[in-house]
């Protein structure tokens, strides 16, 4: 095994990130097997369709765990997101663009918010996070007087901003995200943003020592976070048409599993973008089988949580061995 993981090629490419793609690939191959049409269109689609919005949260999530810290409030606030805009382009008639630059505006907000709180307030990340959760739900459900907010569909003025996630059958919101993914992973790994960020997590107090501004990157680390949950809400309005206040809970759960199943350490200092990907897709893989089975929603809570505790348990005995 040893000699295995020295190889080149490996290397590059990642040992762990290898196992984690042949998981996947087994994990499809059971689907396949005790679902009829699991090979189908409609569910690869409706996967693809998963995936994109809740990449984008999972690559927000990367970049705060990395720092060491943690948001609970990105699926709340991806909702908060998709309604605001929403509401305001049905009721106010805003063009679709604009409507599209409220959503990642918000984001940003709830994010820079997040991140003043913590750098320069200090305020635990699980508290503040845990608050702006309740902030977004109710700031939501006020807005928009608790009412579903419905998109336009493709056929309608505006609608085409769908284009965003499909034409026809090419996946283009996949497409898009790899794209995020890549600049992600080029930010994080390659710039001294990155680096700082990264170094945050792995030792804040030599990182503060050598001259660095730690709570100015530790502020810009939730900031990416918020604005790529502003983008995810897109991606969401765009695969669902309509968006309920008072939810979004469950995908904070789902992002940081992918995350953490990825590689990306919760103590922070390690991160992995490949994995966030891979992870992402194994969980949206593991939803769309759980829907094809017809399984109730609170099967699938269940399934998410023991996923999350499985991904966390890896991490923490992965560190345990390296020290």
């Amino acid at each position: 095994m040893g000699k295995l993981k020295q190889n080149p090629i490996i290397k590059q490419l990642g040992f762990n990130r290898i196992i984690l793609f042949l998981v996947m690939l087994f994990i499809y191959l059971i689907f396949c097997v005790l679902i009829p049409n699991f090979l189908g269109l409609s569910h690869v689609m409706s996967m693809l369709n998963y995936v994109c919005f809740l990449g984008f949260l999972a690559l927000g999530v990367t970049f705060v765990i990395a720092t060491g810290g943690i948001d609970f409030s990105i699926g709340p606030v991806m909702f908060c997101c998709a309604l605001i805009s929403g509401y305001t382009l049905n009721q106010h008639g805003v063009p679709m663009a604009a409507a599209l630059v409220i959503c990642i505006l918000v984001g940003t907000l709830f994010g820079g918010f997040n991140g003043y709180m913590v750098a320069y307030w200090d305020v635990p990340p699980f508290i503040i996070s845990m608050a702006s959760m309740n902030i977004a739900k109710g700031l939501a459900s006020v807005y928009t007087k608790t009412t579903t907010v419905s998109w336009p569909q493709s056929a309608d003025p505006g609608g085409w901003f769908r284009n965003f996630l499909k034409v026809g059958n090419v996946p283009v919101g996949l497409i898009i995200f790899l794209i995020a993914a890549v600049v992600c992973s080029v930010i994080l790994n390659n710039t001294k943003p990155g680096r700082y960020i990264l170094g945050l997590g792995s030792n804040r107090e030599a990182v503060r020592l050598s001259g660095v501004n730690t709570k100015k990157w530790e502020m810009i680390a939730y900031i990416i976070c918020g604005t790529l949950a502003g983008i995810a809400a897109i991606f969401f309005a765009a695969a669902y048409s309509t968006v309920q206040p008072g939810y979004g809970d469950q995908y904070n759960n789902e992002a940081i599993a992918a995350c953490v199943m990825g590689g990306t350490s919760m103590i922070g200092g390690l991160a992995s973008i490949g994995g966030t990907v891979i992870g992402t897709l194994i969980i949206a893989l593991i939803q769309e089988g759980i829907l094809a089975m017809k399984l109730t929603k609170d099967v699938q809570l269940i399934i998410t949580a023991i996923i999350v505790i499985a991904a966390v348990y890896i991490d923490v005995s992965a560190r345990r061995r390296k020290n």
